[in-house]
């Protein structure tokens, strides 16, 4: 199977893992990425069965509109059931690195909102350790050369995004070349210097679900 294949086999099997939470009422998250393009393209056929979706992206609110499925303010929410999103990395602990999109941020808050994490990846997305995919972190713009050499000063290697502006208005670092023996303590970590939004480690809120796609078909995990 091509990338693409498993790709669309992962969506696939989330439509059919999140069906008994489309209730008339249910506003539901939805991530970022290609792997979530196709499933949001998948989920219009069932949009009959739920409220809407909150988006964790501008190009996500408009591929969710473009499948005439109703996007919410999350501040105008009550709950969110599910959050489904893709990853960049993820180990056995179903815990991640995202962000190679830029929607970190938005993407961490909805998942902190979310009752269930449902993640969709293929098989190359699962790793013993994170940090081989660059670590993102999200700065104020003026403080992007202090937070630069403050991650100097814990053994990081940031390279500036450049070009990079996030729906948020803010630029992103990316920290390469990492082995990330304890993503939680390095996401507080991260997140203590001051400049920095957020990062891209979802260690503290790990998956719920992992949709596991490979050659021998979609493997489902639970933390």
């Amino acid at each position: 199977m091509t990338q693409d294949e498993l790709k669309q086999a992962a969506a696939a099997a989330a439509i059919d893992d999140i069906k008994p939470l489309l209730l008339a009422d249910a506003v539901i998250g939805i991530g970022t990425g290609s792997t979530v393009n196709r499933f949001i393209d998948l989920l219009a056929g069932s949009r009959h069965l739920f409220r809407g979706a909150v988006a964790s992206s501008q190009a996500t609110t408009a591929r969710l509109k473009a499948n005439g499925i109703e996007v919410f303010e999350l501040n105008h929410v009550g709950s969110v059931p599910v959050y489904i999103d893709g990853a960049d990395e993820i180990n056995h602990h179903l815990q991640m690195i995202k962000g190679g999109g830029g929607a970190l941020t938005r993407e961490k808050i909805i998942a902190a909102c979310a009752e269930r994490f449902v993640c969709i990846a293929d098989a190359s997305k699962r790793v013993q350790l994170l940090g081989g995919f660059p670590l993102p972190i999200e700065v104020i713009p003026m403080a992007r050369s202090y937070v630069a050499r403050e991650l100097v000063k814990l053994g990081f290697n940031p390279i500036y995004r450049d070009g990079v502006v996030t729906d948020n208005g803010n630029q992103i670092l990316d920290c390469h070349g990492l082995m990330l023996e304890d993503p939680r303590h390095t996401e507080s970590e991260l997140n203590n210097i001051v400049g920095v939004v957020t990062n891209g480690l979802f260690a503290r809120r790990p998956a719920d679900v992992l949709l596991l796609a490979g050659e021998d078909g979609v493997s489902r995990f639970t933390h």
